[in-house]
């Protein structure tokens, strides 16, 4: 239509329609229709807003033109014109610092993100691997500065456990023959050395008991309780030798029969190597760690405490150590004058209300 009408009125309207000439193709260009991917999404973030802004600056100036003819003041507004026009374009500048921070933010959030992730990660698997370390220091540094014998209670129990488990495979032959001939079946062996073994944990820390009254009733000299602890203690020897050491060392003749094809120990052979073996066995038991666990296990199955309560002395108090004030108070000045006497009697009353003040403390 422009390029049909005469020639002043074509140029004209080509001033004021002149944003039909790029309109299009900035727009088209912008757009990015045929570009790559990455170029099409950088032209459509960084020019496609500034490109329709400027159209829409250019269209809207045209129409504010037209207007100065009819305005009075018509410099300033001219001013406030061009002005705006400045502001459009710090705008488009400020709009693509703001997309270029928020691309720096986000990229730098995404590091410190990375970051505090590998850190985490890090913290977790380290915590995992040095928990056992402080796990056992936070145990020792216990076991070690308390004034319960942890450490001889654990080897007591790990004592009784060991030995119960050795007595568990050495009586099970003997147990499943007098079961299966009261019963007249034979019993599975798992059967029988779950309750065997719990049997034989209990009996041997019991024998631990025993030697522990008789040791505390040697200790305290008393004649009839060490008499009936002693018999007590004689009955759990025989019992042990007979049931649980004998058989023992009745396992171990086929060992010595190596070495001496006429080897035979006999029953009193047997019973006085049991009899050594269980001395030998307590013995060392006793005098490295079960003197000192099996009594704090025993106050744990009566209920009478962990924490063992040490007498302590109280400190004298230094005024103890010197004369008594009172003393002094009722001391008789001798080798002096009346007058003497009669000016120190404050001074010492004064000596004998401060001590008395200081003994109420």
């Amino acid at each position: 239509m422009i390029n049909q009408t005469n020639s002043i009125l074509h140029i004209l309207l080509s001033v004021l329609f002149f944003p039909v000439y790029f309109q299009q193709k900035f727009v088209q260009f912008s757009w990015g229709q045929t570009d790559p991917m990455v170029l099409m999404l950088l032209k459509r973030v960084f020019l496609l807003l500034p490109v329709l802004a400027l159209i829409a600056a250019c269209w809207i100036t045209i129409a504010a033109f037209i207007t100065v003819i009819f305005r009075h003041d018509r410099q300033r507004f001219v001013v406030a014109l061009v002005v705006t026009w400045w502001d459009l374009g710090k705008a488009i500048v400020t709009f693509w610092g703001g997309i270029l921070r928020f691309l720096f933010s986000f990229v730098y959030s995404l590091i410190a993100l990375l970051k505090v992730i590998v850190v985490g990660l890090w913290s977790i698997i380290k915590d995992l691997v040095l928990l056992p370390f402080r796990l056992l220091s936070t145990i020792g540094r216990g076991v070690v500065g308390s004034s319960v014998p942890w450490i001889a209670v654990t080897l007591t129990l790990f004592w009784c456990i060991i030995e119960a488990t050795i007595f568990t495979y050495v009586m099970t032959p003997l147990v499943i023959d007098a079961f299966s001939n009261i019963t007249g079946s034979m019993l599975a062996e798992n059967a029988i050395r779950i309750p065997l073994f719990i049997f034989l944990f209990f009996i041997v820390l019991g024998s631990y008991a025993v030697l522990s009254t008789f040791m505390e009733q040697t200790k305290k000299k008393n004649v009839s309780s060490l008499i009936g602890i002693g018999m007590i203690e004689i009955v759990v020897l025989f019992v042990e030798v007979i049931f649980f050491y004998r058989e023992f060392v009745a396992s171990l003749i086929p060992w010595f029969a190596q070495y001496s094809p006429d080897f035979s120990l006999g029953i009193w052979g047997t019973l006085a190597v049991s009899c050594f073996v269980w001395f030998s066995v307590r013995s060392l038991s006793w005098f490295l760690f079960a003197s000192y666990g099996t009594p704090t296990l025993l106050q744990i199955i009566q209920g009478r405490g962990l924490e063992q309560q040490t007498q302590k002395e109280e400190p004298k108090s230094i005024f103890n150590s010197t004369p008594a004030f009172s003393q002094v108070c009722t001391m008789k000045p001798t080798g002096c004058s009346s007058a003497v006497n009669t000016c120190s009697v404050p001074l010492l009353f004064r000596r004998c209300r401060l001590w008395e003040l200081l003994s109420t403390f």
